[in-house]
This record gives structure tokens, C-alpha cells and sequence, in this order.
């Protein structure tokens, strides 16, 4: 076994095909192919499912993936003690529905990088159930998402509670709303809505808060931060967690206000999501522990001064 197939490996989890992964390690499928065959046959396990549409790790694949991502991290720790930094970082892959990006997602990162200099950090914007499947087949190492009470986390995740907080209207400042202290529904449903696509849980949401009787919904889109710079421009109100809302840069610059909803209590939390396995790789624990930090500054008052 040489270490290079492990790296194959994860090249072929990260990029979805052995065409792909060829391409990024500049390997021609075929000897690529070869390479992971013999890997294959060496450990006894069918380590790839070989599709058409791509290649996808195998359920025993699955299995064996933190104990080869254990290697691969063992093996950079070796060349950062070695001093040899001209060797390729590795990757590590944060999922997100872009919920708490600006309050929690971006300093953890910003802290992360500050330890982790040489690691690259890859953020994919997408929805949850592509996130679990990820998680689940290796494309990802740590996710980011929302959940109502009630809902369940895959029994083969790890999940650690972020933030707990309440959904509110956003719109623009020369809105009407912007004016109220709080938002009714019968005030949303008088307004262009801006709505997240079905696969989201704010779709889900709002389909509850509005009993199905929604706004006229002027656009629908993916995710918080296109759906705030929609918002800014002035086409239409949205409804998002607080904490997707809270300290984010058009909200500072004043294009984006936001208000509570004055008919729903319903609690939306952000939960930070991982693999469940007792190898887990030093650099997504590490993430995991300024997430935490983080989000443990995030609900703290700031200290009063003297006048």
C-alpha cells in the first residue's frame, strides 16, 4: 500500500469520477484506475462503485475512509514537522445551507486558518440533504444546518448545537415594514416574497408560518445570502433565522433591516454536523472547537461600560 493511493482515493470521494480526480492530480484515469484497483485488491474490499455517471465510494469504502483520512492527516503532520511546506495541503470541505456565515461560519474560519495556515478550506453552498449525503460518502468533512424541533439528525452523524434562534422578516429600508417594531403575517402576505427553493428548510418554514396561504411570491432562489442581496435590491421581503441576518455586511450597511415576527415563536437552530467515528481527522476537530467558541461569544451580551 503507498500512501499516494489513499490521496487517490480522496480525490476520486472529492470530485465525484475518476475523469475529474485525473484530472486535478494530473494522472490519466487509466493509471489512476489501475492504482485504486490494486489498492482494492490488496485490502480485499471493493473500495469504488463504478457508475456511468461517476465513481461514488462504496459502502465498505465508507467504512475505511477515517481510518485512511487518519493516515493522510499523520502524513502532513510528518511533513509540516519536517518542515516541508511545498507539499500539498489538505482540503478540508464545510457544507452549508449560508446560516450563520457571518456571525459564527466565517470568524471560526478566520481563527481556523490563523492555526491552520497551510490547510485549504473549501465552503460548498447547497442543501441539507445533499450535506448528510456528503458527510456520508466523504465529499465533505463538517456541515453546517438548520433544523425545526421535531426534526431528526441521520443516526451515522455527529451534531453539536450552534445557536438556537428565531426566524425573521427581512426587507429593505424604504419598506414600509421597515418602519414596525414587529411584523405580522397578514403584513408579509402584502408584500413581493422572496422564497427559498423547496430541498431548504426556510421553504418549510414558511409554508407553516403562512398556512399555505402564501404572499405572491416574487422570487424564489438558494439559500440566505443570495436571498438578503435580493432583499437589498429591493425586490421583494424574505423571512431567515436571526442568526443568519445578525451582523451580516448589508445589514451593517444599512440595505437590509430586519424585524421579529409578531404571530410565531418557533425556535430555528444551526446545527454544526460531522461523521460519527472515533478517528476523526485533527483539523475538522479543530474547526468543530472554533465553531463552538464561537457560537458560545455569539448569544453573550457585551459588557457595559461606565458612563
Amino acid at each position: 500500500m503507498r500512501l499516494e493511493q489513499l490521496e487517490y482515493l480522496a480525490a476520486v470521494v472529492q470530485h465525484g469520477s475518476l475523469r475529474r480526480a485525473g484530472e486535478q492530480l494530473h494522472l490519466s484515469q487509466p493509471a489512476l484506475s489501475e492504482a485504486l484497483s490494486n489498492l482494492e485488491r490488496e485490502l480485499g474490499v471493493r473500495l469504488l462503485d463504478r457508475r456511468r455517471t461517476g465513481a461514488r465510494i462504496s459502502r465498505q469504502g465508507r467504512d475505511l475512509l477515517p481510518v485512511m483520512v487518519e493516515i493522510l492527516d499523520a502524513a502532513d503532520r510528518l511533513r509540516t514537522a519536517a518542515g516541508d511546506q511545498g507539499q500539498a495541503s489538505r482540503v478540508l470541505r464545510v457544507g452549508t445551507v449560508n446560516a450563520g456565515t457571518s456571525p459564527l461560519l466565517l470568524p471560526a474560519v478566520r481563527d481556523f486558518r490563523r492555526a491552520r495556515p497551510t490547510t485549504v478550506v473549501e465552503i460548498v453552498n447547497t442543501q441539507q440533504a445533499e450535506i448528510t449525503q456528503g458527510l456520508a460518502e466523504g465529499a465533505l468533512d463538517v456541515g453546517l444546518v438548520n433544523v425545526l424541533p421535531g426534526d431528526d439528525v441521520p443516526p451515522d452523524l455527529h451534531a453539536t448545537v450552534l445557536a438556537h434562534g428565531r426566524a425573521v422578516a427581512c426587507c429593505h429600508p424604504d419598506n414600509p415594514l421597515a418602519r414596525n417594531q414587529v411584523v405580522t403575517i397578514d403584513e408579509l402576505r402584502q408584500q413581493p416574497f422572496i422564497t427559498m427553493r423547496a430541498g431548504y428548510l426556510m421553504h418549510r418554514f414558511v409554508h407553516r408560518l403562512f398556512e399555505g396561504r402564501l404572499p405572491p411570491v416574487a422570487l424564489s432562489t438558494d439559500g440566505a445570502e443570495m436571498g438578503k442581496m435580493l432583499v437589498a435590491e429591493g425586490l421583494g421581503v424574505t423571512v431567515l433565522p436571526d442568526y443568519s441576518v445578525e451582523g451580516d455586511p448589508l445589514v451593517r450597511a444599512g440595505a437590509v433591516v430586519h424585524r421579529p415576527l409578531a404571530e410565531d415563536s418557533t425556535s430555528v437552530s444551526l446545527l454544526c454536523i460531522r461523521p460519527r467515528s472515533s478517528h476523526v481527522p485533527a483539523t475538522v476537530r479543530e474547526l468543530e472547537a472554533h465553531l463552538v467558541a464561537r457560537a458560545r461569544a455569539y448569544r453573550v451580551p457585551p459588557a457595559k461600560t461606565g458612563s
